[in-house]
C-alpha cells in the first residue's frame, strides 16, 4: 500500500466518511417510501382502476409520516448523545485512572495535549491484562482516553505514547461523535427489525380463524421487516466503512504528533498479540477500540466489508513507509 501523504489521507477520509455519514437519513427516508409503495399496493392492488394512482396513495401515506420518522430518529440520536459516555463506559467496566494512581500515563498525555494545543482529556483504565484502547465522547467535557491495565504495563514509553497520540487523534478529528452518530442509525434500524420480530406472533394469532385480511396483515409486517433488514445491512456497511477509514486516519495521526510512526507499529505488532477485553460484548462499542477486543487470534481485523478495523498487518505497512 502506498502511502499518499497524511494531510491528503485526512482530505480524503473526512470527505469520504462525510459522504457515508449523509446517506444514512437518505437510506431511512428512500426505505421509508419504498414501505409506504409496498404497503399501499398490498392493501389496493387495483387503486389505478378506481382513478386514483397508486403514487397518490403512497404519496399520501408517505408524506404525513416522514416528519414522524425523522422525529423518531432525532429523539434517538438525542439520547445517544447524552448518554453515551456512562453507557460505553459501563459496556467496557472503564474506571477513572488518578494521576497519583499512574503519573507515567498523565505525564505522556499532557505532554502530547501541550504540543497540540489541546485540553487534556479525562483518563479511564480498564482492568485486563490484554493490550487494548479507545477515546470516547462528544464534547470537551466528556473527551476521555481510556487504556487497559495491560498496554499500560507491556509498552515501553515511545510505544505507548504513539498510541495515546492515536487516540488523541480521534478526539481531534471528532471521529468518535462521527461513530456515535452512525451507531444511532444502526440501532434504529434494529430496533424496528426486532420490534417487527416480536410482533409477528401476535398479528398471527389476532390474524388467524376467519379474517380475511389476515394473510394480508402479516405480509405487510413481512415487508416492512424487509425493509428494515435491508437498511440494517445497509447502515451496518456504512458504519464499519467509517470505522475502517478513521482507523487509518488517526494511524498518521499519531505518526504527525509524535514523529515516530516506527513506535505505534511497534505497538500495534504487540496489541495484535492479545487484543480481547474480556468485558466487552456489544459490537457497536468494540468498534472504537484501537484494535477489535473481541478477537483472541492475532491479527484480528478483518478485510471484509463488515470488518470494524483494517487488517492490522495493513496499518503497520503503511506507517513503515514513513
Amino acid at each position: 500500500m502506498q502511502y499518499v501523504g497524511i494531510h491528503t489521507q485526512q482530505r480524503r477520509n473526512n470527505f469520504r466518511s462525510l459522504l457515508l455519514l449523509l446517506l444514512f437519513p437518505c437510506l431511512v427516508v428512500a426505505l421509508l417510501y419504498a414501505g409506504c409503495f409496498l404497503i399501499t399496493y398490498l392493501s389496493h392492488p387495483h387503486a389505478g382502476e378506481a382513478g386514483y394512482s397508486l403514487t397518490e396513495m403512497t404519496n399520501d401515506l408517505f408524506l404525513p409520516t416522514v416528519p414522524v420518522a425523522l422525529g423518531v430518529v432525532l429523539v434517538w440520536f438525542l439520547i445517544a448523545y447524552f448518554a453515551n459516555t456512562a453507557i460505553i463506559n459501563s459496556a467496557t467496566g472503564a474506571e477513572p485512572l488518578e494521576r497519583k494512581d499512574n503519573m507515567r500515563v498523565y505525564n505522556l498525555v499532557e505532554n502530547l495535549c501541550m504540543a497540540q494545543g489541546m485540553k487534556m482529556p479525562k483518563i479511564n483504565i480498564i482492568n485486563d491484562s490484554s493490550l487494548n484502547a479507545y477515546a470516547s465522547g462528544i464534547n470537551p467535557r466528556t473527551y476521555t482516553v481510556t487504556l487497559s491495565r495491560g498496554i499500560i504495563n507491556k509498552l515501553n514509553d515511545e510505544e505507548l505514547e504513539a498510541v495515546i497520540a492515536h487516540e488523541l487523534t480521534h478526539i481531534r478529528n471528532h471521529d468518535v461523535r462521527l461513530l456515535i452518530v452512525s451507531i444511532v442509525f444502526v440501532g434504529i434500524f434494529a430496533m424496528v427489525t426486532q420490534i417487527i420480530l416480536r410482533s409477528l406472533p401476535y398479528m398471527r394469532v389476532r390474524s388467524g380463524g376467519k379474517n380475511n385480511n389476515g394473510a394480508g396483515v402479516v405480509l405487510v409486517i413481512l415487508v416492512m421487516l424487509l425493509m428494515a433488514a435491508i437498511g440494517y445491512f445497509f447502515a451496518s456497511l456504512m458504519r464499519f466503512a467509517i470505522s475502517r477509514k478513521r482507523e487509518y486516519m488517526a494511524d498518521a495521526g499519531s505518526a504527525e504528533m509524535t514523529k515516530n510512526p516506527q513506535a505505534l507499529a511497534s505497538a500495534l505488532r504487540k496489541i495484535s498479540g492479545d487484543p480481547y477485553i474480556e468485558a466487552v460484548k456489544r459490537d457497536d462499542v468494540a468498534q472504537l477500540f484501537i484494535q477489535h477486543p473481541r478477537m483472541k487470534a492475532k491479527g484480528g481485523g478483518s478485510s471484509s466489508l463488515f470488518a470494524t478495523h483494517p487488517p492490522i498487518e495493513k496499518r503497520i505497512e503503511v506507517l513503515e513507509q514513513f
